[in-house]
């Protein structure tokens, strides 16, 4: 049914996550953390199957098995490195999904398909690329 008055509506907020972390993998405080095909946290690189997490919290170094340790990471808006060239972010690009270069970098493009997104631009300035993770 539709509303005819206000609602107070209840909400969560959901910021701070721990996931396992992939083997042999080191990540470091401030990266741009995704999820790999199996779920695991890995660093940001040229991949298509990465699923966007956030930034990671803490450094870990897992040289064990998969989520032989975990790592604590956080959604939210967060600065990052501009990719160049053609791949560069401009605040033309505000609303548009940016893509994973590396744990701190992003660009404009998929790479021709060889990339996964990381985020939603909001803001371009001298930080860099602000990326929102939902």
């Amino acid at each position: 049914m539709s509303l005819t008055k206000d609602r107070d509506t209840k909400a969560k907020e959901a910021k701070r996550f721990y996931a396992p972390v992939a083997a042999s993998t080191t990540i470091y405080k401030g990266a741009l953390v995704a999820r790999d095909a199996s779920g695991n946290l890995v660093p940001g690189a040229v991949a298509t199957t990465l699923k966007k997490a956030g930034v990671a919290v803490e450094s870990v170094d897992n040289t064990g098995s998969a989520g032989a340790v975990g790592c604590h990471y956080e959604t939210g808006c967060f600065a990052f490195g501009n990719s160049t060239s053609t791949d560069e972010i401009t605040k033309a690009d505000i609303g548009n999904d940016c893509y994973i270069v590396d744990d701190e970098t992003v660009a404009k493009t998929s790479g021709t398909n060889t990339r996964s997104i990381a985020g939603e631009i909001v803001d371009v300035d001298d930080y860099g690329v602000w990326v929102l993770f939902k």
